[in-house]
This record gives C-alpha cells, sequence and structure tokens, in this order.
C-alpha cells in the first residue's frame, strides 16, 4: 500500500511540474511600413513541433451592426464556429469570395433579419474577406491559424501571445493590407520580446 502511494505522489508530482514548468509569454511590437496603422495585424505561431489542436468548443461571434462587420478583424483557430448576427434593422448578408486566395472554398451564407444569426464551422486556414453584396461599403477579415497561439496588434502595434511552452517556432503575421512576415523566435524563459515588421 506504502509503495503504491510513493507512486501515485511521484507520478502527480511529475505531472505537475511537466503541465505548469515553462509556460511563457510573447511578447512584442509590428512596426508597419507603408500602412497606414499598425493595428488589427494577426501574429501567431504557425505550429508546435509533434502537437496537434482540437478545435475550440467555444463560438466567436462577428456582429453586423451600425453597416459594418464588428470586429472589423478577428483571429481565430483552425476548426473554430463563428456565429454571424445581424443586430441592424436592415437585412445582411455573409459571404466570403475566397479562402486563403482559393476561390473553390468561397461561400455565401445568404441573407438573414435583425436580431438573428447564422453559425459556420472554418475548418481551411488561411485568410477569410468578408463581404455584404446587400451593402457593398462593407467589409471584414477572419484569419484562420494553425494554433492557439496568437494576438491581434493594437494601435499602437504591441501584442501578447500567452501560455506558449518552451521551444522554437516560426511567428507569423496576416493583415488587411501588408505583406505576411515571418520571424524566427526561441522561447525559453517566463517573457520573450521580439520585433516584427510588416510593409505594403
Amino acid at each position: 500500500m506504502q509503495k503504491l502511494t510513493i507512486a501515485a505522489v511521484a507520478s502527480l508530482s511529475i505531472l505537475c511540474l511537466s503541465t505548469s514548468g515553462g509556460a511563457a509569454e510573447l511578447k512584442g511590437k509590428v512596426n508597419a511600413v507603408g500602412l497606414r496603422s499598425a493595428e488589427n495585424i494577426a501574429v501567431y505561431i504557425d505550429s508546435v513541433p509533434g502537437k496537434t489542436f482540437p478545435a475550440p468548443a467555444a463560438h466567436v461571434t462577428v456582429d453586423q451592426t451600425h453597416l459594418a462587420f464588428a470586429p472589423h478583424i478577428v483571429v481565430i483557430q483552425q476548426g473554430t464556429t463563428v456565429e454571424f448576427k445581424n443586430d441592424d434593422n436592415v437585412g445582411h448578408n455573409v459571404y466570403w469570395p475566397a479562402i486563403h486566395h482559393d476561390k473553390k472554398l468561397a461561400h455565401n451564407m445568404g441573407t438573414w433579419p435583425q436580431g438573428l444569426s447564422k453559425p459556420f464551422t472554418f475548418t481551411e486556414v488561411g485568410d477569410v474577406p468578408l463581404l455584404c453584396n446587400v451593402h457593398p461599403e462593407m467589409s471584414g477579415y477572419i484569419f484562420v491559424v494553425p494554433t492557439p497561439y496568437f494576438a491581434v496588434t493594437d494601435k499602437d502595434g504591441n501584442f501578447l501571445i500567452k501560455d506558449v511552452p518552451p521551444g522554437q517556432y516560426t511567428l507569423k503575421t496576416s493583415s488587411e493590407n501588408g505583406k505576411p512576415a515571418t520571424q524566427p523566435v526561441t522561447v525559453a524563459s517566463s517573457t520573450v520580446n521580439v520585433n516584427l515588421t510588416v510593409s505594403k
């Protein structure tokens, strides 16, 4: 009985060390060259070797309000379901002409009135330009990324990605008007600082 208890305690200790040790913050700033702003740029880790990530259970909401998609830019993990909601007192449509420039992945969700929402699960990685064929001035973007380690820059270009396990990764960006940028990063301490440049 004593041996079983010792073994159980040892196993529990190893488990605690493996799950609690090493998670870090990836903190940084994106410098925008030739863009109006460094805001609303997606920053993400493109893969974690040896790991796969289940689809998130929680849904993300993209609203249509005041004749605009809100938020204008959304970053989601691959497999996430987005609820497209209409909060305006007019009918709205949601469609995208491609996902990551692949027109075969175009989709039109139809048109629906105020107070209703429709879900869609994004299983393909890439940029999704959102449009409304009722109001052609409306636009938005969803960036579907392969890992849960992502962030969106604030108005000054700052971003923060939490709970990153130690390792060597490639950090990537996606944005509405800028070219994709990549940068290697090594995560080994509690806080890692990194700077990226995104140009038009």
